[in-house]
């Protein structure tokens, strides 16, 4: 199976990567120079060990882009929307079922878990 590789997405990683300044904190030069080159040299990767490579190095790009909120949202919001909504629905609201998933009411609760928490104050 050949997975396409789209260099302009590539390039649009890299440079928001450089934007935000982790390019050179969570890279290793080895990485860097690998993200550099593959657009300079090749049109479409074609080997599968290449292809693995660069998708490591991007997913732990991403990762690094992503927003804090967001990470905390999955680890702190969504268990206690879930909470929330099992209680609910055990008390009868039909509607509660789907606070569980709802990303507003998730990033409610994180964001005032977040103020309860003495680390962030």
């Amino acid at each position: 199976m050949m997975i396409a590789f789209n260099m302009s997405y590539l390039m649009g990683i890299r440079r928001k990567a450089i934007r935000r300044g982790i390019w050179f904190r969570i890279l290793s030069r080895s990485e860097r120079a690998i993200l550099d080159l593959i657009p300079k040299c090749v049109s479409q990767p074609k080997s599968p060990k290449l292809i693995d490579i660069v998708a490591k190095i991007i997913v732990k790009v991403k990762n690094a882009l992503k927003s804090p909120i967001i990470d905390l949202m999955e680890r702190i919001g969504r268990p206690l929307a879930r909470k929330l909504s099992q209680i609910a629905q055990i008390w009868g609201n039909k509607t509660a079922r789907e606070w569980a998933e709802d990303p507003n009411f998730i990033r409610y609760l994180t964001i005032t878990k977040m103020n309860d928490i003495p680390v962030f104050k």
